[in-house]
Parts: C-alpha cells; structure tokens; sequence
C-alpha cells in the first residue's frame, strides 16, 4: 500500500548555505531585554529561525543571481527598467510601469497623485503601510471587507472578499466624487493571508466602474491569491497562475507592488498604471522622492533580478511548493489543538493570540506577549499583528483592539526546509502548553505611526515560564522526538 506523503517535494536543490545562530536561554533572555520585548528591534545575529516577515527575506536563484551580473547601472535609461517593464506588461497587463525602492514608496505616489484631504478609501481590511500613506495623505480608510475576515475560525475560502452592499452604503453615505480608489489587497496580510475570488473581484469592479471609482490592486501576493483561486474557485483548476494573475489585472486600473515578496527579491518594487496622466504625475512624484523614473530608488541590478522573479514565481509548480510549506506547519499545529486562523493563509501561518491567552487581558497586547515569549522559549521570531499593529484613534488616541489579535509565523520563499518546520511546530505547541505562565506586556514608548516597528514593552510580571528546559539543539532535543513517532 503507498503511503500518503504529508510533505510536498521542493522543486530545487540547495546550493549555498548559511550558517544559524545558536544561543541559549540565558543569552536570549538578555536579547529580548535589551529588544525591550518587541520582535523588531531583536538582532538576527540572536535569531535561530526567523519567522518575523517574508519581505526581502526570500533566497534568490541561480538565474536572478546570474541576471544581477548583468547589471546597467546608467542614472538614465537602464536596460534592467525596459527589460522590467516589459515583464510587467506581458504578466500583470499594465502599460505604465514606474520603479520604486519597495511598496510603500509606490504607496505613497499613489496617494498622493490620487487622494485630496477629506476623502475616503475603501479597503478588504487594512495594512498598516497603506493605510498610514493615505492618512498621511488625508484620507479616511475604510474597511469593506466581509464579516467572515474577522472570524478566526470561519472557513470562508475567500475571506479577503469586498462585502458589496458595505461598499455601496459608503457611496451612499459620502459619493463617489470623495472615493478616489478602492483598495483591493490580494491575500490579506491582517486578515491572515485570506484571498479574493475573481467572482468578487468583478462584482467589486462593476460596482466601482458604474461610480467612476478606480480600483488599485495591491498585487504584493497576488500571485499566491491566483493559486488560491486556481485550487478553490470552480472554472479555475485548469487554468494557469498566469492566466488567474492576468484575469486579476485587467479587472483593476493600476496596482501598488512590494516586489520583496511574491517576486522573491531582497529590495524592490513599482507602481503600475493604466491611466497616462496619472503615470505622468507619478513620474514626477517618483523623482523627487524615489529617483529617476527608470530605476525609481534601485539599481539596475535590482531591476534585472525582479525582472527574473516575475518569470520564476508565476510558475504553478513554485506557487504550490510555497503554499504547501504553509499548510503542512499549520496542518501540524492544527492537530495539537493551537488556535489558528482558517483556512491558512498563503504566506504565513497565523495564531490566535486571543485564544491562545484568552487568560490575558486585551489591554496586556496579547499577540505583543506570545510572540516575545516564542522568542525567549526557541529563538524563533514570529511578529505581532494585533493591537499594537493597529496603533491608537487619531481623535481619541484610544488604542484600537481589532476583532483579530495575532501573530504571523511568516515563511521565507525558498529559504527553510521541512525540518525547520517541524522544529517551529514542536516549539509552538510547548509554547501552548505553557500558556498560562505567559505575561503580559505594557507599552513604555511607541511613535505616533507605524509605532509596531519600534515599540517598547514593559512586563507586568517576570518573564521567564516555568520549564529549564532549553528548545534548541542539540538537534536529538527536537529530532529524537521526530524519529522516535511511529511513520
């Protein structure tokens, strides 16, 4: 009888390596003091496994490596931008393509070119980025998305869905002439990585189009949301990645792209268009605060590799190896009854801060607390995506505490294997077992935005559990475990 494999086979082989850092308890205990226990502010050199993002974080391969060889690094027109904007016109569709450093840059071009103060931008849930450039820009962000997005254990296939009568009552409410675009995020980062349906995507375009609304993609993963639509929405399964992500564009009018994730790069991104004038503002816009408008903040050589990321992860095969990976460390913590957000997300797994220390008070950053005692337990860095992430009322100066209280396990594209894996699901679940001894945290000092990146915490009690016990290897410490489980 054939046994069922519980693992996909990754599509390439290992060529270099790079040693991980193995500190002790003691040592880590130290780091995560002087890191004033927020997650961002740890050094890697004190990370054994480093979940926190999977921006920049991605390994690249031989035929970006080889493609960086072939850098022009011209101040004006670089062969990497024309060979860049080409790919992008063959695989998203958009004729205007401007370069920037990463997302956000193209973020904030685009607010500016297209926000006025007093206006309203629609979104499926918020990310913290996006929101911040529109704020900044004068806007007002509202959430549109389904009610299912904000249940953790709703199994919706598509919870990054727009909710079509919460997008029309905003018409009603302020006009379209205050809604300049909606924001459509592919994969939903605070949603825990949750797709949109093509079938949506129209309703959502239609609706947009008859009000002389624009519809801007954050395309960031929208690579990964085609897979998803290529494995769950009906009419799909024989089309290819390529053919979902070209049907995605052509029913949006431009996109935001941080090319540091679904493009597999460490640094990169640009702003897509279909509008001329509002490429030609953009043009201005990127040269003032990213660089000429053909390499928009980075070098050719930077250009040349993402060019060559856009041809390697459109590729079913890689989509569905990276997917999986996912799956099978969900899959793992599933089964030893760890609260997570379902259906798993396309590039993390994420906990369910509010059930795993549903003992805590909100008001202790619950997803803050467990992803700084993951830390001092493994040495793996996971980050926190709840109310520190979601930051204060700009009136009240109240702290949002958003139905959703997590923290991302993020996978690197091509970067750990499946015993890394293993090891992070072994950690998480004696994490889970020592639940009850986990502290709180106040915060001490945070920033008016984006305050998750630099926050400082205090704890309410001694943060340090019960259990002597060290997670990291020797490796027999978790392996043995492994090899000694009936197959």
């Amino acid at each position: 009888m054939k046994r069922k494999r519980a693992y996909i086979v990754e599509p390439y082989k290992i060529k270099v390596v790079e040693p991980l850092p193995i500190i002790d308890k003691t040592r880590r205990l130290a780091a995560l003091e002087e890191a004033h226990y927020n997650t961002f502010l740890l050094r890697s050199e004190d990370v054994f496994i480093d979940l926190l993002t999977d921006s920049g974080t991605s390994a690249m391969s031989d035929y970006q490596w080889a493609g960086m060889m072939l850098g022009d690094e011209a101040y004006a027109g670089s062969r990497n931008f024309y060979k860049l904007e080409k790919t992008v016109q063959q695989f998203y569709g958009y004729e205007f393509v401007v370069p920037t450093h990463q997302g956000r840059g193209a973020e904030h071009i685009l607010s500016q070119i297209m926000i006025r103060p007093g206006d309203f931008v629609p979104g499926n849930m918020y990310f913290t980025t996006t929101r911040a450039h529109q704020e900044l820009a004068g806007a007002t962000f509202r959430d549109v998305i389904i009610d299912e997005a904000h249940d953790s254990s709703s199994l919706h296939p598509f919870k990054g869905n727009v909710c079509p009568s919460k997008l029309q009552a905003l018409i009603a409410e302020v006009g379209a002439e205050r809604i300049p675009y909606l924001n459509m995020q592919a994969c939903v980062n605070m949603a825990g990585g949750q797709p949109f349906s093509l079938e949506n995507l129209r309703v959502v375009s239609r609706i947009c189009r008859s009000n002389g609304i624009k519809v801007i993609l954050d395309a960031t993963r929208a690579m990964e949301n085609a897979w998803f639509i290529k494995s769950r929405e009906p009419g799909y399964k024989n089309k290819s990645c390529a053919e979902i992500l070209k049907q995605i564009c052509d029913l949006t009018d431009g996109c935001t792209m941080s090319g540091k994730k679904d493009l597999l790069v460490n640094i990169g991104g640009f702003l897509a268009l279909r509008d001329c004038s509002l490429y030609e503002k953009a043009c201005e816009l990127v040269t003032l605060f990213e660089g000429l408008q053909t390499y928009g903040g980075m070098a050719g050589r930077d250009m040349e590799a993402m060019a060559r990321g856009i041809e390697e992860a459109i590729v079913d095969r890689h989509l569905e190896t990276r997917i999986k990976q996912v799956e099978y460390l969900g899959q793992q913590l599933l089964d030893q009854g760890v609260p997570l957000v379902q259906p798993f997300g396309g590039h993390a797994i994420y906990l369910d801060a509010s059930a795993f220390l549903s003992h805590m008070p909100k008001e202790q950053f619950r997803g803050q607390s467990l992803a700084a005692f993951i830390y001092l337990e493994s040495g793996i860095r996971t980050m926190e995506r709840g109310a520190v992430s979601a930051g204060r009322d700009k009136v009240t100066k109240q702290n949002h505490y958003p139905k959703l209280e997590l923290v991302r396990l993020t996978i690197p594209r091509r970067v750990y294997t499946q015993s890394h894996m293993d090891f992070v699901a072994d950690s998480i679940v004696e994490c889970f077992s020592l639940r009850k001894s986990i502290p709180g945290l106040s915060m001490t000092y945070e920033t008016e935005n984006l305050r998750f990146f630099t926050a400082r915490f205090s704890p309410v009690d001694r943060f340090v559990s019960d259990r002597n016990a060290d997670c990291l290897p020797p490796l027999e410490h978790s392996l043995g475990k492994r090899l000694a489980k009936p197959v």
